[in-house]
């Protein structure tokens, strides 16, 4: 007689397991437990964010709206600042080392944040509370971005496109747990608790690190360890630097980045106002945050479990990244017509759910086709520094513009050729990095 739980079993349930993924994604047997321990991780990395974005919004909040465009530049500040020590990192140290550094030092940031705020009297925090939103808005795409430099690393072009949508989900179900335990928790858990568990979260980041790191040699068309993928990377810590400007293709990956860092903050800005002069509780204005994230992380899990690797199987790389500045035309069209709290809250749900489960893992497809030292430096300056500089032009030019009595239907007016811009810039990288991938599939890497 059969019990159940012999050997046979066992193969069965991972049988069914693995025909049940399919009818999701195309993914091959060898992949699963790699595509596992990035779930694990990015689910650690994106719960540890949401658990503190709802707490940096507020501090941003109860330090002065008027005063948000200041805390932007000091994270453009903050970003240039350490993208050089990183660049040292890549350059000395293999993956395996240099990306638990990263994470580990995060996690210590978030403890001394903790401690500092628990000592600290009201006014004290009003400052401590503006540093916090400077250092979450670092962390936020610091750590991010390393997960998909490691990503990018590990899978092929062709991988990309079938995989990183149902990988991208592990993201937004940590996105989920992060904003639902502080959106339950916020009006009955002193931040200083939430901070700790987010720091914990980090540790098993770096454990799922470790895991990839041993299983990456499954992945065939990748080095084996102990290989070039487990050596230290070299070249110049100014690297990522000169090489995301050198290249017209990298540059173009910059100005879609700079594009849409503009348009977001246009929106962030304005939902900030509103929401200011909506609630007066702090303790609402958390719960507030968390539950727009909330909708946004739900609606973005059903298009990734279901429809991004089809999306970008059937469109290809070029229509896929076009969508959404295509919506965010829409949007701002949507909103020049009814400029109400409830059109800036439905425009911040559908277009964050398309950058996350269909922009997001589209352009991170576009770094596949690079060399192996422009995945960690080039990648990461352009997702960091590059960013941040368009939050920088979108946050001043918001400050400008409203000194200059334009209200909201006017932004969002002003807005709409930019996304034009962005458009065009999406569908040449698009067709580019076809072109690109061709040509890595028949020679060499990096040529």
């Amino acid at each position: 007689m059969i019990d159940g739980s012999g050997p046979e079993s066992a193969s069965a349930g991972a049988g069914l397991a693995y025909r049940l993924l399919r009818r999701l994604v195309d993914i091959q047997p060898e992949e699963i437990p790699v595509v596992g321990w990035c779930w694990l991780y990015i689910f650690s990395v994106l719960s540890s964010y949401y658990i503190m974005r709802p707490i940096r919004d507020e501090m941003g909040v109860a330090g002065g709206v008027n005063n948000l465009q200041w805390l932007f530049t000091g994270t453009l500040i903050g970003m240039l600042l350490l993208n050089l020590p990183f660049g040292w990192l890549v350059s000395k140290l293999p993956r395996s080392r240099f990306i638990p550094i990263t994470y580990r030092f995060f996690a210590l940031n978030i403890v001394v944040f903790a401690a500092v705020l628990h000592w600290s009297d009201p006014a004290a925090a009003i400052w401590i509370g503006r540093i916090f939103f400077i250092w979450v808005s670092v962390f936020n795409l610091f750590v991010v971005s390393v997960f998909w430099q490691m990503n990018v690393d590990l899978f092929s072009p062709e991988q990309g496109k079938r995989l990183f949508g149902l990988i991208a989900a592990g993201a937004t179900v940590g996105a989920i747990v992060g904003s639902s335990v502080t959106a339950t928790l916020a009006r009955h858990v002193s931040p200083i608790l939430l901070l700790l568990g987010a720091a914990l979260l980090l540790e098993i980041a770096v454990f799922s690190v470790g895991r990839l790191s041993r299983l990456s040699p499954q992945l065939h068309h990748r080095p084996v360890a102990g290989g070039p993928a487990e050596a230290p990377i070299g070249g110049s810590v100014f690297a990522g630097i000169t090489h995301a400007f050198r290249s017209a293709y990298l540059a173009n990956v910059s100005l879609f980045l700079l594009l849409f860092a503009i348009t977001s903050t246009v929106l962030y800005f304005e939902q900030a106002g509103i929401v200011s002069h909506s609630f007066s509780d702090r303790g609402a204005q958390i719960s507030f945050f968390a539950t727009v994230d909330l909708l946004v992380n739900v609606l973005t899990l059903v298009v990734q479990l279901f429809l991004t690797g089809r999306i970008l199987l059937l469109f290809g790389v070029a229509l896929s990244l076009g969508i959404l500045p295509a919506l965010t035309i829409v949007g701002f069209g949507a909103l020049a017509l009814l400029p109400t709290i409830m059109a800036v809250a439905v425009f911040q749900v559908v277009r964050r759910a398309a950058d996350y489960a269909i922009a997001r893992p589209t352009r991170e497809v576009l770094f596949t086709v690079v060399p192996r030292e422009d995945r960690y430096k080039a990648k990461n300056f352009i997702d960091t520094v590059v960013y941040r500089t368009g939050d920088q032009v979108g946050a001043w030019s918001v400050t400008l513009l409203r000194g200059l009595g334009l209200g909201t239907a006017d932004l969002a007016v002003v807005a709409i050729p930019v996304a034009v811009l962005w458009l065009a810039n999406a569908l040449w990288l698009g067709r580019r990095q076809q072109r690109r991938a061709a040509q890595q599939a028949a020679g060499p890497e990096g040529t």
